[in-house]
């Protein structure tokens, strides 16, 4: 084996080894440099909104995935990630489809009433900027497996089910009620400044 052919095999090998931790005095000679070359985001579409968004939760979970091989022990194949998870769910209340048939106005001006649709709750948002791994246990095949990864599917897992749970808790947190609670204050209010002396609002 010529010299040349050594000295590529042996800086594989360290840079394995820098990667797997093998050898962390070498971490930054063999280190990771990340440039950002990112372009300018392009608008694709504007669309409008015709809906009121009455509330917004801010939700935070703590996910424990663990995934194991049948037949290897933890430390060869399998993860286990601890995740916390935070984000927001807004609940609004559609005015899109509403017409005549949902506003009725008495003859001198004094008296409205509007029928509206229950409010809904919008997508979880989850915010990257207060969301972060808080341990990542792997496998040594995992370990392996990330070195070729830069976005390991682990991660992505987590992320969903972070999603998922903050969902669920929106949908027994009360969410919609307190959206339609202000909904109905903020249109009383904007009626009443336009004169009307009794305004009355439902949810159907």
């Amino acid at each position: 084996m010529s010299i040349a052919a050594v000295l590529v095999a042996l800086a594989a090998v360290l840079v394995i080894a820098g990667r797997l931790s093998l050898f962390p005095s070498l971490g930054g000679l063999f280190g990771d440099e990340t440039r950002d070359r990112t372009g300018p985001a392009v608008l694709k579409s504007i669309q409008d909104m015709n809906r009121y968004e009455g509330a917004v939760g801010n939700f935070q979970v703590v996910v424990d995935l663990e995934k194991d091989a049948k037949l290897l022990p933890d430390a060869v194949r399998g993860t286990r990630t601890l995740y916390v998870g935070a984000g927001t769910v807004g609940a609004y209340v559609d005015f899109g489809r509403l017409g005549e048939q949902n506003v009725t106005v008495d003859a001198d001006r004094s008296k409205a009433e509007l029928r509206l649709p229950h409010a809904t709750l919008g997508e979880p948002a989850l915010d990257p900027g207060r969301s972060y791994a808080v341990s990542k246990e792997r496998g040594l095949l995992d370990r392996l497996g990330d070195f070729f990864s830069d976005n390991p599917a682990s991660e992505q897992a987590v992320q969903k089910l972070a999603v998922q749970n903050i969902a669920d808790a929106a949908r027994d947190s009360g969410l919609t009620q307190r959206a339609e609670k202000n909904t109905t204050a903020m249109l009383e209010g904007l009626l009443r400044s336009l004169g009307f002396q009794q305004v009355t609002v439902t949810y159907t």
